[in-house]
């Protein structure tokens, strides 16, 4: 139920699940076990990378840190999720609607950030193999994660601020998670500003990163092409396959999830999907490192010899 606070409206309704009490009790089963599987495989890697000298590598350090990213991506939605699915209980603050909106927001485009860096560092080794500790040395590494949180955190900064201020015709949220699509179909208020901001702003934030990683695997797939070796050529592209397919899972969701007409929204085909990138996809993402990385079978080889 919502709560009201001086007249006004304190908290929003996520309706989540709650269409379909049946699968209240799998979803959870699910959820939980997701959840611990993404936490458990991200934090192994970090350990794994933190504790073998030979991955301290700008690839291996970007990698740690996109564990770390997919660690708070989950802890943003699925905990929250879990206490609805058991409890029953729908209503969300305002604020903590807002603030879910913000994190999830910073964190997603984060993931984006960190698989553009990660492409930038796969041309750079293949493309320029003697000079790729220059170009990606720890410096570069540094400032170009710490220069993608700053974008990625002013640009979740301006569209929460945005967003919150728009009037509401409705507080019930057809979703299981505060995401922008779902509240800005809430507002009954002119938003001629948000769009352009979207119009403008957004295309830069998400486009951006996909021409970073479009451009650097033409120019990966130009250099692998003139090897004369069939080895040589085999060895290139497996060293980019683990990071490629992580790009092919994230970015496929996400288009089908924000580049859609109107025409076909529908919330339980949005539940579906967010449940795809924001639980499944993280809870893939070491496993798919660990299977198709061998200096990582390598390490993971010894750690359990140890």
């Amino acid at each position: 139920m919502e709560t009201f606070e001086n007249g006004t409206l304190s908290s929003f309704v996520l309706l989540g699940f709650s269409e379909t009490p049946h699968l209240l009790l799998p979803l959870f089963s699910f959820f939980l076990a997701a959840y611990v599987l993404c936490i458990a495989g991200n934090t192994f890697i970090i350990v794994l990378i933190t504790l073998y000298p030979h991955l301290h590598t700008p690839m291996y350090v970007l990698m740690e840190n996109l564990a770390f990213v997919d660690i708070c991506f989950t802890s943003i939605i699925i905990p929250r999720a879990l206490y609805s699915l058991q409890s029953r209980d729908t209503d969300i603050s305002i604020h903590g609607c807002f603030a879910q909106l913000f994190l999830f927001l910073a964190v997603g485009n984060m993931d984006s950030f960190l698989l553009a860096i990660m492409a930038f560092d796969r041309f750079s080794a293949v493309c320029f193999p003697l000079r790729y500790r220059i170009i990606m040395n720890k410096k570069t590494c540094i400032f170009l994660v710490a220069f993608s949180w700053a974008i990625v955190c002013i640009h979740s900064t301006l569209y929460t601020v945005l967003t919150s201020s728009q009037l509401n015709c409705s507080w019930v949220i057809h979703h299981f998670f505060c995401d922008l699509p779902v509240i800005m179909l809430l507002s009954c208020s002119s938003s001629e500003v948000l769009q352009k901001v979207l119009f403008i702003e957004g295309p830069i934030i998400i486009f951006g990163p996909v021409l970073v990683i479009l451009g650097s695997y033409i120019a990966i797939i130009r250099a692998v092409i003139v090897l004369k070796s069939s080895q040589g050529r085999l060895k290139t592209f497996s060293t980019c396959s683990s990071h490629l397919t992580m790009v092919i899972l994230f970015y496929s969701t996400v288009i089908f999830m924000y580049f859609r007409p109107n025409s076909i929204y529908s919330p339980s085909y949005d539940r579906v999907i967010s449940v795809v990138y924001s639980v499944i996809i993280p809870m893939l993402n070491p496993f798919i490192y660990s299977l198709r990385n061998k200096e990582v079978k390598t390490a993971l080889k010894r750690s359990f010899k140890l």
